[in-house]
């Protein structure tokens, strides 16, 4: 049995019978035998099906995101961004999906016709998260479907209603019995699904273990695997920053949603003419953050996902006070903040070095180290002095540098003034252990598509 333990009080708040074989069995069968009438469906009406099934989808928004609260421990206040951040990024893809997936049409050549097509793979088989479990999962459902293919959606044990509500949105739109389904698979399962020929894709956005373990599943398979992993994501807070903007919004970018994003700020470097009054802010700014029920108005702050994820960034912080690091946020200040549970306190971090796990390690969790920098050199090293690199904020009046230190940096992404944040125009990818592929934006609909090559000689 699949049991959801809402972090909010430690209920079973979720309880499902695992899929085995035979339901494996029977849904790959149903999405192979849906996917040649699904890819022969005109795009537009594929647009016009997705478009209803996200209109139903955001029509039960405020149902959704209470239910979301209480299987992943987000604030109510919060949770309903999800729902709106799931209708944009849908709606872009299925608007840009056209110009996206038409003919690549070369250089006319006399007495030739030439193009490359862009064909589905077939079944897309998409295994999401629980820390935004529609943001991650909609990055490759709706363009997946839009390209062709069918879907088979398995979703964490910590929000399995999340695929529930996919079907429940695709049902009312009318979309075709098998082009989407969802299994609650176990670990063990999910590899079987994984190897099966009729899937021919997967979508995996986890840990980096995870992504190794989709790797190695697949060692024997010639097929794609989209791969969005962790992050250790820095900011650099140039001299030339807008201080008080920087320092509210890297606030929010390290401890929005108990900081358990993976493109959410995990170590800040601030140019050492602001450092001083930049700690102050920050500091003063986390202890006004309330921790406590998530269901409950003024709470910014909810638990983490479980009381050992909780227990994990506790051990990183105690391992960087025993090195020599400072922290600056009294526990006791946050009345929930509770050993052994998953209500923590955020915390703030001095005198860290990159030998401190805090530093080099994903914490996924409230705390934060912070680090003085002499020059801009300085702070491009330290940024590319990590196994991952997922995203990069920079802070600074100055574009042009943001750009030319941009070039420098090892990461997927490149933020100036802002942070933890998909634009779905723009590519969202990768380097080094935070994955591989891409998602979003016109390029996220290759990775789901392959090339066919068409060369027709008109006169023989």
């Amino acid at each position: 049995m699949l049991k959801c333990i809402s972090p909010v009080d430690g209920r079973v708040y979720v309880e499902r019978e695992l899929s085995g074989g035979a339901a494996i069995e029977a849904a790959l069968a149903k999405a192979e035998a849906a996917g040649a009438a699904w890819r022969a469906t005109p795009l537009e009406q594929r647009q016009q099906l997705l478009r209803k099934a996200v209109a139903a989808f955001v029509v039960n928004g405020p149902a959704i995101a209470e239910e979301l609260t209480w299987q992943m421990g987000r604030p109510l206040g919060q949770t309903p961004g999800e729902v709106r951040g799931f209708n944009e990024r849908a709606s872009y893809m299925i608007d840009i999906a056209p110009a996206a997936l038409a003919d690549v049409v070369p250089a006319a050549k006399d007495g030739f016709t030439r193009y490359i097509r862009r064909e589905a793979h077939g079944v897309v088989f998409v295994i999401a998260p629980w820390n935004y479990p529609y943001l991650t999962s909609v990055n490759a459902v709706i363009p997946a479907l839009l390209a062709g293919n069918t879907v088979l959606l398995k979703h964490s044990h910590q929000t399995p209603l999340c695929a529930e509500r996919y079907a429940e949105a695709f049902r009312a739109a009318g979309l075709p019995d098998g082009v989407f389904q969802y299994l609650h698979l176990s670990h063990a399962d999910t590899e079987v699904a994984m190897r099966d020929p009729r899937v021919g894709f997967v979508a995996f956005t986890g840990s980096v273990a995870g992504g190794a373990a989709v790797q190695h599943a697949l060692a024997d398979r010639f097929i794609g695997a989209g791969l969005e992993l962790g992050g250790k994501d820095p900011a650099y807070v140039r001299e030339d920053a807008d201080l008080a903007h920087a320092v509210e919004n890297l606030v929010d970018g390290a401890f929005f949603n108990s900081g358990q994003s993976c493109c959410g700020i995990e170590r800040i470097y601030v140019h050492e003419k602001l450092y001083d009054a930049f700690v102050d802010g920050f500091v003063d700014l986390t202890k006004k953050y309330v921790l406590g029920d998530p269901t409950q108005a003024g709470t910014n702050l909810g638990p983490m996902v479980r009381a050992s994820a909780a227990d994990f960034v506790r051990g990183q912080v105690a391992e960087a006070v025993v090195r020599g690091a400072r922290s600056l946020v009294d526990p006791t200040l946050f009345a929930a903040n509770r050993e052994g549970s998953p209500y923590l306190a955020p915390q703030v971090l001095v005198g860290v070095d990159h030998s401190m796990r805090l530093m080099s390690e994903e914490t996924f969790g409230p705390a934060i180290g912070i680090m003085k920098v002499g020059s801009d050199a300085e702070a491009i090293r330290l940024m590319n002095d990590s196994e991952y690199g997922l995203t990069a904020a920079i802070w600074t009046r100055d574009a042009g540098a943001a750009e030319r230190l941009g070039q420098l940096i090892e990461t997927g992404t490149v933020f100036m003034n802002r942070c933890d944040y998909l634009d779905p125009a723009l590519a969202w990818t990768g380097v080094k252990n935070s994955g591989r592929g891409c998602t979003l934006s016109s390029v996220g609909f290759e990775s789901l598509t392959r090339p066919k090559s068409f060369h027709l000689r008109l006169n023989t």
